[in-house]
Formats: C-alpha cells, sequence, structure tokens
C-alpha cells in the first residue's frame, strides 16, 4: 500500500514535471525498450524472479493464515497455520521476526519489509534477481517462479 502511494505521488510529480518541460523545451525521444527481468534467456534477457514477483507470491501464501479476514496475522493464526502446513521449526520464532514493531500482528508492511530482506539475502549474486540456484527448494516453492 506504501509503494502505491508513493508510486502515485512519483507519477504525478513526473507527470507535473513533463508538463512544465514540455512548455520550455521539447520532449527527448522515448528510450528503447529493453528486455524485462522475467524475460525468457531466449529473447537475451536474464531470466529470475524479481523482489515484486518474489513478494506478491509469498504474500499470497502468507495471508492464507489471515482466516479472520482482518488484513493482518496475529501469533494464533500464524501458529495455526504452521501446523496445518506440518512445518518445521517454532512458528513463534518465526512469527517474531516477521513481527517488527512487536504488537503481536504481522501486516503487509511488515510482511513486504521482511521479504525485501529475504529476497536480498538469497540474492547471492544482488543482480536484482533470484535465479534457480538462488531460489529456496522446499516444499511451499514447488514450482519454479516460488
Amino acid at each position: 500500500m506504501i509503494r502505491r502511494s508513493i508510486f502515485a505521488v512519483a507519477l504525478g510529480l513526473l507527470t507535473a514535471g513533463a508538463a512544465v518541460a514540455q512548455t520550455t523545451t521539447p520532449t527527448p525521444a522515448p528510450a528503447p525498450v529493453q528486455a524485462t527481468p522475467d524475460s525468457s534467456a531466449a529473447g537475451g534477457g536474464k531470466t529470475g524472479l524479481t523482489l515484486e514477483k518474489f513478494e506478491a507470491r509469498r504474500e499470497k501464501a502468507f495471508m492464507r493464515a489471515d482466516t479472520d479476514n482482518d488484513g493482518k496475522v496475529s501469533l494464533a493464526e500464524w501458529t495455526a497455520f504452521q501446523a496445518e502446513r506440518k512445518a518445521k521449526g517454532d512458528p513463534a520464532k518465526s512469527f517474531a521476526r516477521m513481527d517488527a514493531n512487536k504488537d503481536g500482528f504481522v501486516d503487509k508492511g511488515e510482511l513486504d519489509a521482511f521479504l525485501a530482506k529475504r529476497f536480498a539475502k538469497l540474492d547471492k549474486n544482488s543482480d536484482g534477481l533470484l535465479s534457480a540456484d538462488e531460489r529456496p527448494g522446499h516444499k511451499t516453492a514447488p514450482n519454479q517462479e516460488q
């Protein structure tokens, strides 16, 4: 949500700046389109999972634990979800790592921050993409893009 707000403000500033720029200088030609990070190797671009896609997939999985649909996950919800998944480890410890403000809930902002740190840790070569060999190989990530 915060990212969308920042994006909207930035887009508004860019639009306003472009309007001013048009009155004083000619608009330069648009930059050539480059391959996106998720493009295939056949197209010449790098392949891998971007932070945005990593966050979206993980958020979707994480929010299944939100059984009362209030937009945040409590320790009780997380513990039940982990038990259902037969996850190893102490759910209270993993929850505590995500609950940055220690209010007893993990919301989207806390989850995004946690996932960004996790992504950076997994991205061994710091290229902004998780290649197949950088992705975790565990039961919750059965398909290539997770």
